[in-house]
């Protein structure tokens, strides 16, 4: 199942989940099996296996559950091209805006760069050796100092890292780019076009620059990895990658649900996406700078919290195409506990790591845990449900003195208490319009 050959079960893939989100069991179960079903398909022999389509998940429930980051880890650790978007930023084919076929163009692009880097990292020894001849030979052309030393002694030299730091003289090959200020930022992404893809048509101007031997190094490794990689291999395996084993996390689909029966006004177009996103999930041939791609195997997975707008509100032909439906559940102080202290990025760990490079030694105590998560809790309760990004405010807060006092304190272990928590908190807490805003 990963591109490295190793092959991932349900329960593994299930395991490497539960590394980084607590909970939504359900969920991770839903996405390991869609995984592994994939994997079964490409092993299919025969004309069925073209039959066999991806089941499309529907994520249902509130907002920082981690329905984003089921999807983001999945791909990341399966390196499947991988891209979110959100239901609502896209427009009805007809109106301002960008059309959901951008979608699947930027799933290529994220395709195509993921593919160049790996690519890449195989020619990346021979490209810096090439580089290192070509800063040697502009060495020994500018320095008199080192004319009369042989070209493998400069070479020695900079492998070792000696002239870093000297400047020299090279030729870099730029773009020529006219003024494209006729067009706005929002008329450029309408036509589906952006800057660094017209870089690419453009043509090449060369320019003399003085660089340092170091900047030489990095710019002449990055055209040698250029020249040695083959543009037309890492695009064949990039389609072939998007088109096989691509995701793509639909959010907010819940914005546009609803049947419009005569509804005029700024969400006019909410039906018109549906129908508009119909063909793309159940198959079709989009157009893309790189080459046709065909949709039909990718696996869409559409999340949205259905608050007021139900999953029955979609048109019933998108309906169909999300068979598996997994609701989320809300998180509550248990889970925030969790949260807190067993994914491999938990936040106190992120803090910690942070405050330690100003020599600075965190100690949160299991009290102070969980009166975080108490008060995080009880804010989601009172206010709006945020979920666990609601943690996020709550210790930004809480280690805001601790962090603006940091370059003083560097030495020092500073210990986290219950008491510490709720000092921090105690005025924010108490008023009411205060803890909206702040909190």
């Amino acid at each position: 199942m990963r591109f490295d050959g190793e092959e991932l079960t349900p329960r593994q893939l299930w395991e490497e989940l539960n590394r980084y989100i607590v909970g939504q069991d359900e969920a991770k179960r839903a996405v390991a099996i869609a995984l592994r079903n994939r994997w079964r398909r490409l092993r299919v022999e025969g004309p069925l296996k073209d039959e066999i389509i991806p089941k499309n998940i529907m994520m249902i429930g509130p907002t920082g559950v981690g329905k984003t980051e089921i999807a983001r880890r999945l791909a990341s650790i399966v390196k499947a091209p991988f891209i979110k978007v959100e239901a609502s930023k896209y427009t009805e084919v007809g109106y301002v805006g960008r059309d959901v076929e951008g979608i699947i163009r930027d799933l290529v692009e994220v395709g195509i760069a993921a593919v160049r880097q790996e690519e890449g990292e195989k020619v990346a020894k021979q490209a810096s050796e090439r580089a290192l001849r070509r800063v040697a030979r502009i060495l020994r052309s500018q320095d008199d100092g080192l004319k009369d030393m042989s070209m493998e002694s400069v070479l020695n030299g900079l492998r070792k890292g000696a002239y870093r730091e000297k400047h020299i003289q090279i030729k870099v090959e730029e773009p020529v780019v006219p003024s494209l200020s006729v067009f706005s930022d929002a008329g450029m992404e309408e036509l589906g076009i952006r800057f660094e893809q017209i870089g690419a048509f453009l043509p090449k101007q060369t320019k003399e620059r003085v660089v340092t031997v170091e900047e030489a190094l990095r710019i002449f490794e990055a055209e040698e990895r250029d020249k040695l990689l083959d543009g037309e291999k890492i695009k064949s395996m990039a389609l072939e990658r998007v088109q096989n084993n691509g995701i793509v996390f639909i959010d907010e689909m819940d914005k546009i649900a609803g049947r419009e029966s005569g509804h005029h006004g700024p969400d006019v177009s909410r039906e018109g996406v549906q129908r508009d996103l119909l063909p793309i999930v159940e198959g079709t041939s989009v157009n893309t700078r790189h080459g046709i791609v065909r949709t039909d195997h990718i696996l869409f997975i559409g999340a949205g919290a259905f608050h007021v707008a139900k999953v029955s509100d979609l048109i019933p032909e998108l309906q169909g195409r999300f068979p598996i439906r997994v609701e989320l559940s809300s998180l509550g102080k248990d889970d925030f506990v969790r949260i807190l202290k067993e994914p491999e990025n938990s936040l106190l760990k992120q803090y910690q790591a942070l405050l330690a490079t100003e020599g600075v030694t965190l100690v949160f105590e299991d009290e102070s845990v969980d009166a975080i998560a108490q008060i995080a809790a009880d804010l989601n309760a009172r206010f709006e449900n945020i979920g666990a990004r609601r943690l996020h405010t709550v210790l930004e807060k809480v280690l805001e003195e601790i962090s603006f006092h940091a370059p003083e304190c560097a030495g020092q272990t500073i210990p986290i208490t219950a008491s510490y928590v709720y000092k921090r908190l105690e005025g924010v807490l108490k008023n009411e319009d205060l803890s909206r805003y702040i909190l």
